[in-house]
This record gives C-alpha cells, structure tokens and sequence, in this order.
C-alpha cells in the first residue's frame, strides 16, 4: 500500500473511462467518413470522366434543377464542369448554382462565387436581383443592402427599380420598418415612383401596422400618385388581415363607386377572408355580384368557396361548385386539387369513389396529394392502397418520403405489404419499359 502511495509520477497512467473511449471512437468515425466522403468524391469524378459527355450550357442547367434542393451534389457537378475542357460556365450556368445555394442558405460560398463571377465579367442584373432577395428572405438587411454597393462597385447602374427590389424583398420577409427607414434615407437619391409607394404599402400590411400603411397611403396621394388597382388591393387585404373587416368592405364599397373597379382578385380577398370565418352567405353574395358584374369566376374563387363549405361537411354544395366549374369550362388548378384532397384525408370525407359519383375524375396530380397526405399522417394501409391504383392506371409512382413511408411498415410489421408493392412498382416500370 506504501508503494503504491508513493509511487512516481511516470508510474502513474489516467484509467481509461468510458467518456474518453467515446470520444476516441467519435474521432475515429469522424476521420472515417471523411475518408469515404472524398472516396466517394473522386468515384463520382471518375465515374463522370468515363461517361465522355459533352458538355453544353443546357444540358449543365438541367443537371442543376435536377439537385435544385441539394446543394453538395449540385456543387459538385458545377465544379467538375468548370474543370471541363472545352466547356466553360456562363452567366446562366452561374445564376443557376446562386440560386441552389441561396435556396440552402450557403451564404459564404454564395458570396465567394459572387466574387469569382466579379473577376470572369459574368455578373448580371438577375444575379443581383437574387442575391439581394435572397439575403433579405434571410433577414440579413444589411448583405442585401451591400449588394446594392457591389452593383456600383461593377458600374452597374442603381435606379428606382433596383431600390424597389430591394425594399420589396424587405418587405415580404416582414422587415417593413427596415424598408422603411431605407427608403427615407434613399428618397432623396432616388425619385419614388407609384410601384415604391404601393410596395412600401404591402410591407406595412404585411406585419399588421396599419397606421404605417395609412401614412405612405395618404403621401402617395400628395406626392400627386394616383393609387391603382394593385395598391387598392394590397389595402383590401391588409385590412382584412388585420381584423378590420368592416373598414375593408367599406374601401370596396368605394371602389365600386368611384373605382378602380374591383376585379376577381378583389372579389377573390373578400370571399376567402368570409369563408375563412364562416359567413358562407356573404360570400355567396359576394360571389354572384360578382359574376353579375361581368367578373368571371377563376379557381381561386371556387377554391375559397369549397373550402368554407367543406369546413361545415356540406359537401352536396362542393360538388355542385365543382358541376359548375366543369360548365364554365373553369379549369381547376394545383390549390383546388390540394384542397378538396386535404378535407378528403383530414376528416375522412367521401373519398375517390363518391368524386367519381359526381363526375370529378382524379387524375395524377390528386393521386400524388392524396397519397402524400396519406403517408404524412401515417395511414401507411390507405396509402399503400393509392399507390397500387396509381400503378393499375400505369401512372408514374409519386415522389413521397419513402423512407417514412417504409420506416412506418417495418414498425408496424407490414413488411410484406411493402414488399409486395415494391415487387409491383418494378414490374411496371419494366412494363414501361419495354412498351
């Protein structure tokens, strides 16, 4: 025991715990794939090397809105294109890699080939027009404020058209009090013109402040601007978003009486934000006046109507809109069909076989929401059913979560459903094939 008190430092060694063996093995895993991640790399470059493709602009900007949402694939490519010889990026091939990094909010590469655009002449307005969108979605004011510099810096000119870029992008990422304080310190460079004022509107109407909205309403007037049907319309909504329903109609009211005439955006604004609390019968109203009007109904206006219908289950009323669409030769759109397929799987409403009851056929595009929804609110069984159908019609299967969607069946235990519909899905894709 004496010995062992006493003995040297250099005798002593640190036990071994478990915390250090986990950080050991964490190291070790982290050298480990980044090993196979360059591995993977130099295998993806030579694999390319050996496919001999000639490279053309069109065929490069296809390749990038095919990793439109994956950025490290995507940057990939770009950079072993550029490296091509014989094929050189240009300003379209550029735009497009700004546009994938600025959608994954890779600001610092994004900047650096900002910069490399700069030293090879390749920058244009578009390349600007984004990068300032982009920062101010990001809500960083103060980059996108500086591209506005770097535009001068390249003898790019900034006019009244760039500053309304810039203070629309402000605008719609709710930085209004920023757009604002950027104008009033521009204004004197610049001369506003009515889209300025009607931007400057929006994003006051946007975060809710309608004495801000008010005030630049009423300098536009005295600055001699006459508000037209698009600022009369971000009003309308901007009131009605702000709970003040009755100020709304009576601004619609007006517009009826001394113009600009309401148009089915306007009649569009107001019938939703009815339908939205209930008063079906207003929107009704509101909707025949319109068509009397000589406004013809779009899919919006039936897509606000279905819907406030739908939420109080009176489902006799939605398919008679639908009947009438169909009369109007009213075409219905990506919203429309999303709708009516949301309340079908929400609140498991009549389903594929009454819509066809009513003569509204689902084609692709209901599959494919139906079955995403399905899959969202794990009703795997229902789901799984869809897909078949899709595949009996020899429909293109649709891009889905499928690892949720197979996660879900190996918990539950349906692994064999899975299998027997994976097993479907191949063959028809060999029947296609070979048709």
């Amino acid at each position: 025991m004496a010995a062992d008190r006493h003995s040297s430092p250099q005798d002593y060694t640190l036990p071994s715990t478990d915390k250090t063996r986990r950080y050991e093995g964490e190291e070790f895993k982290e050298r480990n794939l980044t090993a196979n991640l360059k591995e993977v790399e130099t295998v993806c470059k030579a694999v390319l090397d050996e496919c001999g493709i000639n490279l053309n602009h069109k065929l490069v900007l296809c390749v990038l809105q095919r990793f439109n949402h994956a950025r490290k694939p995507a940057f990939r490519f770009f950079r072993w294109a550029g490296d091509r010889p014989g094929f050189s990026h240009d300003s379209t091939t550029y735009n497009a890699m700004m546009n994938i990094l600025g959608k994954t909010r890779q600001f610092q590469t994004l900047v650096s080939l900002l910069d490399e655009m700069g030293e090879k002449g390749f920058l244009t307005m578009e390349t600007f027009t984004m990068c300032i969108k982009v920062f101010a979605a990001a809500k960083e004011r103060k980059k996108a404020v500086a591209i506005v510099d770097l535009m001068k810096k390249y003898n790019f000119k900034v006019g009244i058209e760039t500053v309304n870029c810039l203070l629309d992008a402000l605008g719609r990422a709710k930085l209004a009090k920023e757009a604002q304080t950027l104008f009033e310190k521009l204004e004197h460079k610049f001369a506003p013109n009515l889209k300025t004022y009607t931007i400057l509107i929006n994003g006051w109407c946007t975060v809710k402040n309608l004495m801000e909205a008010a005030r630049m309403w009423n300098e536009m007037i005295d600055k001699g601007f006459k508000p037209d049907i698009v600022a009369h319309n971000i009003m309308l909504e901007g009131l009605l978003r702000s709970h003040t329903r009755s100020d709304a109609i009576k601004l619609f009211e007006v517009m009826k009486c001394k113009g600009p005439l309401p148009t089915v955006r306007s009649y569009s604004v107001l019938i939703k934000n009815l339908c939205k609390h209930g008063h079906l019968k207003e929107a009704i109203d509101y909707f025949d006046e319109m068509v009397d009007s000589g406004c013809g109904p779009d899919a919006a206006v039936y897509t606000c109507l279905m819907t406030g219908f739908a939420n109080q289950k009176n489902m006799d009323i939605v398919y008679g809109l639908l009947n009438e669409m169909k009369e109007k030769n009213c075409q219905p759109d990506g919203r429309l069909y999303n709708a009516l397929i949301k309340m079908m799987v929400n609140r498991r409403m009549p389903d594929e076989a009454e819509m066809k009851r009513r003569g509204f056929r689902p084609d692709k595009n209901s599959y494919t929401v139906l079955v995403g929804g399905l899959v969202r609110q794990g009703r795997l069984n229902e789901s799984c059913r869809y897909l078949e159908k899709m595949i009996d019609k020899r429909m293109r299967a649709p891009r889905i979560d499928y690892k949720k969607f197979s996660a879900g069946f190996y918990w539950s235990g349906g692994m064999n459903c899975l299998e027997d519909l994976a097993e479907k899905m191949k063959l028809s894709v060999e029947s296609r094939k070979s048709n």
